[in-house]
């Protein structure tokens, strides 16, 4: 939750909820509730509120009241900032969405930008990008090649291929992860854009950017915030000249099911799921590899990494 979602602007309100994060923090979160219902009292339409009042619920223990408090979010926030319908899936309580909302996405990196790489290399041994690079081999061809990193973050699967390709652009959803990555200086073009709308829409065609430029088009870690893959299967086919190559992870969900919703809020696929969409727009697995992609609370997450070719 980003700073400027936590005040109401009542006064009031805003210090008995800062009073419910303490306790919270202390491992009170019932009495945590009870004191963001006092804040409710004063400011019953902030969402904020509604949501900080769902986690001390579900940690107390009071399943029922969290989903409650979910949906009177969504009826204050129709934009789903907070991810709410992510949560009431994962709760059973509504159908599981194909992707969350693209606000709670954009505002979940822009405020995770600043620490993203800490996080994740020096506390999580991420390392989706290296071996995504490693997988896809050494011979990218004789002609110069042309590389879109969707979902590029802060670049780091740009640093691995930056000096194997001749041009590198790199599109995402958050401005502070492309600031980032512009920081960098190995992107040829970098620009913002959102993989769940239409692609006419999404960005990566705008301002006269060409269809089927690439001769590359890699995606790491980015199908985890997307449950059903068709659009990402169809928007990289238009990306992609015959015969390139398509380079990508997902989460390994272990069975043979398409895709669920984990406790993570983020989306595992199986193996028999992506191969089949693959197959359906005209892409020919080269390579698979089922691997640790990073660590979780102490416990290894498994992923599968594939290359793709596009057929005429």
């Amino acid at each position: 939750m980003q700073p400027n979602q936590l005040y109401s602007g009542n006064a009031t309100a805003d210090r008995r909820a800062d009073y419910a994060r303490m306790l919270d923090d202390g491992g009170d979160p019932a009495s945590a509730a009870e004191l963001i219902e006092q804040a409710l009292e004063l400011a019953d339409a902030w969402p904020a509120f509604w949501f900080q009042l769902a986690e001390y619920r579900e940690k107390a223990g009071d399943r029922t009241g969290a989903i409650a408090a979910l949906r009177q979010v969504l009826v204050l926030d129709a934009d789903d900032v907070f991810g709410v319908q992510l949560k009431l899936a994962s709760f059973g309580a509504s159908a599981m969405p194909d992707h969350p909302s693209s606000i709670y996405l954009e505002r979940m990196f822009d405020d995770y930008a600043d620490r993203f790489e800490q996080a994740l290399l020096k506390k999580l041994a991420y390392s989706v990008p290296r071996k995504l690079a490693e997988l896809l081999g050494s011979d990218l061809g004789a002609d110069p090649i042309h590389a879109v990193d969707l979902g590029c973050g802060t670049g780091l699967f740009g640093v691995e291929i930056r000096n194997r390709v001749a041009v590198l652009e790199g599109f995402d959803l958050s401005a502070n992860m492309l600031a980032k990555a512009e920081a960098k200086h190995i992107y040829d073009l970098l620009a913002v854009a959102d993989l769940s709308l239409p692609a006419d829409a999404c960005g990566l065609f705008a301002n006269g950017l060409a269809r089927h430029r690439a001769s590359l088009v890699g995606a790491a870690d980015v199908m985890i915030y997307l449950g059903n893959l068709d659009p990402v299967f169809s928007l990289v086919r238009m990306l992609l000249n015959d015969g390139g190559r398509f380079v990508f992870s997902v989460e390994d969900s272990g069975t043979e099911n398409g895709f669920q919703l984990a406790p993570t809020l983020r989306y595992v696929h199986s193996e028999a799921y992506v191969r089949a969409g693959l197959a359906h727009y005209g892409f020919t697995v080269e390579a698979i590899s089922k691997t640790v992609i990073r660590m979780d609370s102490g416990n290894a997450i498994r992923g599968i990494l594939f290359v793709a070719a596009k057929t005429a």
